[in-house]
């Protein structure tokens, strides 16, 4: 989602890994994030996937390909995979408000998966 989505809102630099489990201030390891997504995320590194309630690493966007874990399906996203099911769950993805954001990001074309 573009940062125009939330313009009151900046996105905020989050730690991939965060410093607490090793992580650095090195441009590699930081990523932009809403509010919602870091404040969601906190230190975590793995989720509870909710298909197999096993553990799952979160998505690392320096180290995995969105489209191997995500689709877009209207507002939602899906998660394909125990990462990308977990991360959507952890990070609340699919709130209702995100959802809407979303779908009107995808009609102003000002969004593209």
């Amino acid at each position: 989602m573009p940062q125009a989505a939330t313009p009151l809102i900046p996105f905020h630099v989050e730690h991939i890994v965060s410093k607490q489990h090793g992580g650095t201030d090195d441009p590699s390891g930081l990523a932009l994030a809403c509010d919602r997504c870091n404040a969601y995320k906190g230190p975590n590194l793995t989720s509870v996937d909710p298909d197999t309630r096993t553990l799952a690493a979160l998505f690392n966007p320096r180290r995995d390909v969105w489209s191997d874990h995500f689709v877009v399906r209207g507002g939602e996203i899906l998660g394909l995979t125990p990462t990308g099911r977990a991360t959507v769950r952890l990070l609340n993805r699919n709130a209702p408000r995100r959802v809407e954001l979303r779908e009107g990001c995808r009609r102003d074309a000002e969004w593209q998966v």
